[in-house]
C-alpha cells in the first residue's frame, strides 16, 4: 500500500527520483498516466492490468465510457527506474500536470499521485473535513 507525502524536484530533462518507500512496491517498470484533478497517477503494474481489465469491459457503446478509456489509456507510459531511482517522465504528461520544478508525491493506497506543488497545496487545504468526513459514511467509511 502506498501512503505518505514527499516533496520534490523534477530535474530539466524532467526525471524524477521516485522516494526509496515506493520504490519496492513499484518494482522497475511501472506506469504513469493522466491522473484526475490535474495530477498524475503511477500504477504498479499489477494494479494497472487489474485497472486496464476494467476499462476493456467497459462497454463500447458508451461515449463517457470510450472517453475515460482514451483519458486513462492515450496518455499513459510505461516507465523504468534508472540506476539513480528516477523515472523519465514524458513531456505530454508533465505538460498535463503543469509539473516545472516542485513537485508532491503522494501515496493513495493502490497508486501515487505526482502534483505541481502549488496546485497540490491549493487542494489540499480544505476548510471543510468535518462535512466531507460525514458524506463518507454513504461510502461505507
Amino acid at each position: 500500500m502506498f501512503m505518505g507525502e514527499y516533496n520534490h524536484t523534477v530535474d530539466e530533462k524532467g526525471r524524477l527520483i521516485i522516494p526509496s518507500k515506493f520504490r519496492e512496491e513499484l518494482g522497475n517498470e511501472f506506469v504513469i498516466t493522466k491522473g484526475l484533478d490535474d495530477c498524475l497517477f503511477i500504477y504498479n503494474n499489477t494494479e494497472w492490468k487489474a485497472l486496464e481489465d476494467k476499462l476493456r469491459a467497459l462497454p463500447l457503446t458508451n461515449k463517457n465510457a470510450r472517453t475515460f478509456a482514451r483519458f486513462m489509456l492515450g496518455g499513459a507510459a510505461t516507465v523504468e527506474l534508472d540506476k539513480q531511482g528516477r523515472i523519465l517522465i514524458p513531456q505530454v504528461l508533465r505538460t498535463f500536470a503543469s509539473l516545472d520544478k516542485e513537485i508532491v508525491l503522494v501515496g493513495i493506497a493502490n497508486r501515487i499521485e505526482v502534483w505541481n506543488k502549488a496546485k497540490w497545496d491549493a487542494a489540499s487545504n480544505i476548510d471543510d473535513m468535518e462535512s466531507i468526513a460525514e458524506q463518507m459514511a454513504d461510502l461505507g467509511i
